[in-house]
């Protein structure tokens, strides 16, 4: 009988943790056990959750806790994500410090979500890069500028050398860059920078608006031409992105924004951990990439939470691998960290490290190829910035971060 296995972490458990994780067990299935008449128990023992491990561990603040792993009979649920969520951690959601820590679906369970349409690889293959993190900028201080401010600063970042822009996952449709304007116009200015520079810059634009018009929004995006559709996953749910992942109408990357999760995993106590909402969860249910804050700067995870993260994107699984996306705080001086943590499959995110440079984005974006290209040749940053004005003018306003062995 297939099974999916939750694993949680219970913080003050009592003195019986084996006897709250059976309790759990059974109040999730069955309801109850040990007062049903037998007939009743050989009716229901095939829908019963069991209890597979449990083990006693001390929190980060030396805490009592437990980690417990229950298998739920995968006949109790549908085949969707809000069926299992609601199934493995609803009510008990409620119930005390109870994280949920990971989920492990059988191999049939999976085979009915979608996973990344074109993954790391796919998305590679559309900008031509195989062998480097990838670079991407964001789009800042854009809500109420003019349509012609928005293409001048697209058109600085790509001609910075950047991979990917992505729109501000606060912009809207609002005053004259609507959605599909973004798309026609960028698309304009997109083309010119890459007839300047041979290089080619891929767009993700935000979809937004009410839950039933975002598949025909989607579909119109990719009409007009559309590189990457940006998607605030937690603000629709999951089962949202997954519709949207699985429209072949919708031939389109997606690009998940962590909006809102912190919500769901900000505490050590309650709520899911930030590499099965971020990094499984997201890869299964269709997410191309999946945005994260990096271990560095004001908003940071973590180190160990932000690998565990990139870890679920891109561990070996049926599904295509996501790529993962440490973001915030992130400057060139700390390019040899980030290559050091998260290797060569991931996107060096950057927002102020690209528009607060001093010779513009333009500058930013080609402080941090030249900062790339550094680590890539074994070079020292300071050593190539001595060829690189940029790069230079870069650490000089930011400095390096150490990369111990």
């Amino acid at each position: 009988m297939s099974e999916l296995l939750a694993t949680y972490v219970l913080t003050d458990p009592g003195s019986d943790p084996e006897k709250k994780a059976e309790q759990i067990a059974i109040g999730l299935t069955v309801g109850s056990w040990t007062d049903l008449p037998q007939l009743e128990k050989e009716q229901l023992k095939r829908h019963k959750g069991r209890v597979v491990r449990v083990e006693k561990t001390e929190g980060d603040k030396g805490e009592q806790q437990a980690r417990v792993t229950i298998a739920y009979p995968e006949i109790n649920v549908t085949h969707d994500i809000p069926a299992v969520l609601t199934t493995v951690f609803g009510k008990l959601s409620l119930d005390g410090k109870v994280k949920l820590a990971d989920l492990e679906f059988s191999e049939g369970f999976k085979q009915t979500l979608p996973g990344p349409r074109f993954g790391v690889y796919g998305i590679r293959k559309k900008i031509g890069e195989f062998e480097r993190p990838l670079l991407m900028s964001i789009f800042k201080g854009v809500i109420g500028r003019s349509m012609e401010d928005i293409k001048e600063q697209l058109r600085q970042q790509a001609l910075g050398g950047v991979d990917l822009i992505k729109d501000d996952e606060i912009f809207f449709e609002t005053g004259e860059a609507s959605f599909e304007k973004r798309i026609t116009e960028g698309k304009k200015v997109l083309q010119e920078t890459y007839e300047e520079t041979g290089r080619k810059t891929l767009y993700a634009v935000n979809l937004t608006g009410r839950t039933m018009e975002l598949k025909a929004k989607a579909r119109k995006a990719a009409e007009l031409g559309a590189d990457i559709l940006l998607f605030n996953v937690f603000a629709y749910g999951l089962d949202v992105l997954q519709s949207l992942a699985e429209d072949d109408d919708n031939p389109l990357p997606i690009m998940a924004h962590p909006a809102i999760s912190g919500a769901f995993t900000s505490s050590p106590y309650y709520g899911f951990s930030h590499s099965l909402l971020l990094g499984k969860l997201n890869r299964y249910a269709g997410a191309d990439f999946s945005l994260f804050p990096s271990p560095y700067g004001s908003v940071a995870l973590p180190k160990r939470e932000a690998l565990a993260i990139h870890e679920e994107c891109t561990k070996e699984d049926v599904f295509k691998p996501s790529f993962a996306v440490p973001s915030a705080g992130i400057h060139p001086g700390m390019v040899p960290l980030l290559m050091k943590d998260f290797g060569i499959d991931h996107i060096i995110n950057a927002g102020g490290g690209i528009h607060g440079h001093p010779n513009g984005a333009s500058g930013g974006g080609r402080a941090f190829r030249a900062a790339i290209e550094a680590v890539l040749e074994a070079e020292p940053i300071e050593e190539k910035a001595k060829r690189s004005p940029d790069l230079r003018i870069a650490l000089e306003k930011w400095g390096t971060v150490e990369v111990s062995a």
